[in-house]
């Protein structure tokens, strides 16, 4: 199983990002970086969290079907204008959702997957699990439990009031419309010496990981 991990480590590390964005999100890239430096770790998959303003089909309660229509999307904090501009042009049931921070990691070990866990959970991360797949491969996926979906128009018709918008964007920091970055600090504590590695840790640019770690806007093709 070890030559296993290694293997997968180097395809995946060695496979281009074929997302829509093409990289990492600034945010975290240090982060990523850090545990692909790592001998036990490597990411397969992240997002720091984004802001989607999706245009839904009316009478359909999936704003997840394929024939939806992305309006707006940021991984970094917005403004009530760039919302506004986006709903100018729905003519469906548009529904504006707060995505929080994710990150998908392979592990070695369990051992390392549990330390990865406990690291994630203590830093607030509490929707944080373990998957074990039949094949081996152990995922450690950091997850907060920070998320909000708003429904704005309905039939292209407004439903609040521009104040109510210019509300939401005004969120506090820790809320899930700014990316999160919790993790990087509790991550690289010298507390856990076990997370900095023995190998140069690489350039998120130069690795396969895949931005997104969720379905629409990215997919992640290396787990």
């Amino acid at each position: 199983m070890e030559n296993a991990f290694s293997q997968w480590k180097k395809q995946c590390l060695n496979k281009l990002d074929l997302s829509k964005k093409g990289s990492v999100d600034v945010a975290i890239a240090h982060v990523v970086s850090l545990l692909n430096g790592c001998d036990s770790y490597f990411t397969t998959s992240s997002c720091s969290g984004r802001i989607i303003l999706i245009d839904g089909v009316p009478e359909s309660t999936d704003v997840q079907k394929q024939n939806c229509v992305w309006l707006f999307v940021s991984h970094q904090k917005c403004n009530s204008d760039d919302l506004m501009s986006g709903l100018a042009r729905s003519s469906g049931d548009a529904v504006l959702k707060f995505e929080p921070f994710v990150l998908h990691v392979q592990c070695r070990r369990l051992e390392d997957a549990q330390l990865m866990h406990s690291v994630a959970v203590n830093s607030g991360f509490r929707n944080s699990g373990l998957t074990v797949s039949k094949t081996g491969k152990i995922i450690t996926a950091v997850r907060s439990t920070h998320g909000l979906e708003v429904p704005l128009s309905r039939q292209g018709r407004l439903l609040v009031e521009q104040d109510y918008i210019h509300f939401l964007v005004q969120v506090p920091p820790e809320s899930p419309i700014s990316p999160v970055c919790r993790a990087t600090t509790k991550t690289t504590n010298p507390r856990h010496p076990q997370l900095t590695g023995t190998t140069k840790p690489r350039s998120p640019s130069q690795t396969g990981h895949r931005k997104g770690g969720r379905g629409g806007e990215e997919q992640n093709k290396c787990v």
